[in-house]
């Protein structure tokens, strides 16, 4: 008589870029020991193929391309599956603000985590009178470098993050979509631009919705309360 086959639990959740619904389930043992293995190896390209696999295989609503997902929607969904996966309370440890240096232990309801939206956010920069650019938001790759590199990116590294993201330059007469031309012809556009057109750019990064989540920490030593405000999948789980 074969083994019996456990029933995996099946939950929905709104992306926040669209509000699509869509349905998905937790990680299996396998696909956990996959993600664990993948980390272990401190290899982007290992851990970049793992969670694309596992998020992939975790999602149930088969229109959804999870290559295609920006940054914040990619986080969100991997919170949620893994809260569904192995609890939804995790512990973050706390340095609190006021001194400095003492940590302290909180618990997160990982429910309560939401996508917040910036209202000065726009995915159009202005960078004079004449040009404009129109942006699109980091998917996989930079999900994975901003929760899992283990080194700092060099400023050539930043420009590809920057480059990867222009989706058309335009003025009143031309369009120039970034996919007609070579990474190299981007960077040295950016590389022309002055710091206050550069920090218009910097503003849609800045700007742009991401996992946030406000909590009140009280020093033991002080007796102070601060609050604390976490952002980005890598806060809640250090």
């Amino acid at each position: 008589m074969p083994l019996p086959k456990i029933v995996t639990p099946t939950f929905e959740l709104d992306l926040p870029s669209s509000g699509k619904t869509i349905k998905y389930r937790p990680f299996l043992v396998k696909e956990e020991k996959l993600l664990v293995i993948a980390l272990e190896s401190e290899d982007s390209q290992q851990i970049t193929t793992a969670i694309k696999a596992v998020i992939s295989d975790c999602i149930l609503s088969k229109d959804v391309k999870i290559e295609t997902l920006p940054t914040f929607d990619i986080e969100y969904l991997f919170l949620n599956i893994r809260g569904k996966s192995v609890g939804e309370v995790v512990e973050v440890n706390i340095v609190c603000p006021d001194d400095g240096e003492t940590e302290v232990k909180i618990s997160i309801n990982l429910d309560e985590i939401q996508v917040v939206r910036n209202e000065e956010h726009t995915k159009t920069v202005k960078l004079d009178d004449t040009y404009f650019m129109d942006m699109k938001y980091p998917s996989l790759e930079q999900f994975i470098r901003n929760n899992f590199e283990f080194e700092n990116p060099d400023m050539d590294q930043s420009f590809e993050l920057i480059g990867s993201c222009i989706d058309k330059i335009y003025d009143n007469e031309e369009v120039w979509s970034t996919s007609d031309v070579s990474p190299q012809e981007v960077k040295d556009f950016l590389e022309q631009l002055n710091s206050t057109q550069f920090k218009e750019i910097e503003k849609f990064f800045s700007t742009m919705p991401k996992l946030s989540h406000t909590i009140d920490v009280k020093n033991p030593k002080t007796k102070k309360k601060s609050k604390v405000t976490l952002e980005g999948l890598s806060s809640f789980f250090a």
